[in-house]
């Protein structure tokens, strides 16, 4: 108890969860913004892979790694804005779509790196991005080097927390986007166009999704490989449900994942017994299985969530 006890206060452990928590803040925010116009996007997995190979391609041949972000972005919006004439346009099913655009960008991410890499055994490796440490903060002992010395896509990840609360509880915009997700109709009666408002917000998750993707590559990691976003997509599925649909909530169910997968990875190290260690990967699964069940039974979802708008019909 006392060795978990000092690894739990140890400066590292809570970088580690930091680090782990930025792509699933990322990634959850970009679904949740989808969810809330009354679009589940399936794809979160694929746009992923996609925004981490075409960040780190970007950067490989010889561009900068803002502008590699950017265009992980651009490359997300693309696959939002194709979920979006399937589902919003065309009315078809969100989940076939999305399971279909989830397969279609991770392969062809694969496609795309092969194709432009033949030859490589191993995969290249890039310069990242340097930690930035917050002026004054950042020199506190211990809890200056634990919180405020951290990736830029980390402090961009908080920062867009803030604005997407603000944007969805705060701004007229925001409140058209929650209006499409829980009753179109009315939206549409009050001159909103529901389509345009749905694939608007769509495009813009994606590309928040994609740049979740894009820090494995860009900042946790400094190479791409096949399979390295190993199931976080459909994480943030989950940690939606967790959040209630609540930017808020959705930090705190990322960091709460994110500690326990540091926790796993610790005890693995610590512990020498007869336990498999496939035990040790599934304990932070189960444990956000538990939590979501806890907080999904109070969860007030978007009425309209999976329901394809058509003008004129009731």
């Amino acid at each position: 108890m006392t060795d978990f006890l000092d690894f739990i206060l140890t400066s590292g452990f809570w970088i580690a969860t930091l680090r782990m928590a930025t792509p699933l803040i990322l990634g959850t925010l970009g679904e949740l913004v989808c969810e809330r116009s009354g679009v589940l996007n399936l794809g979160i997995e694929g746009i992923m892979t996609a925004g981490s190979m075409a960040g780190w391609m970007w950067v490989y041949q010889g561009g900068n790694l803002w502008g590699g972000v950017l265009f992980a972005a651009f490359v997300g919006a693309l696959f939002g804005l194709l979920h979006s004439i399937f589902t919003v346009y065309l009315g078809l099913s969100q989940h076939v779509t999305g399971l279909g655009i989830t397969m279609l960008a991770s392969s062809l991410s694969y496609f795309v790196f092969r194709m432009m890499l033949p030859d490589a055994t191993t995969p290249p490796k890039i310069i990242p991005f340097e930690n930035w440490g917050l002026p004054i903060l950042s020199e506190i002992p211990v809890i200056g080097e634990t919180f405020f010395v951290q990736s830029p896509l980390t402090w961009l990840a908080l920062l867009l927390v803030v604005l997407v609360s603000y944007g969805l509880y705060r701004t007229p915009i925001g409140l058209a986007v929650r209006m499409v997700g829980e009753n179109p109709m009315a939206a549409e009666a009050q001159g909103i166009n529901v389509h345009l408002l749905r694939t608007a917000a769509v495009v813009f998750g994606s590309s928040l999704m994609a740049v979740a993707g894009t820090y494995l590559t860009l900042s946790a990691f400094d190479a791409f490989y096949i399979g390295m976003t190993n199931g976080r997509g459909w994480i943030c599925v989950a940690l939606v449900v967790f959040a209630s649909w609540k930017p808020s909530k959705a930090l705190l169910g990322a960091l709460l994942f994110a500690t326990f997968d540091a926790l796993q990875m610790r005890v693995q190290q610590q512990v020498t017994t007869a336990i498999p260690y496939q035990f040790y990967l599934m304990a932070p699964y189960a444990l956000s299985i538990l939590a979501l069940i806890i907080m999904s039974r109070r969860a007030a979802y978007p009425k309209a969530l999976l329901i394809p708008f058509r003008r004129g019909e009731r």
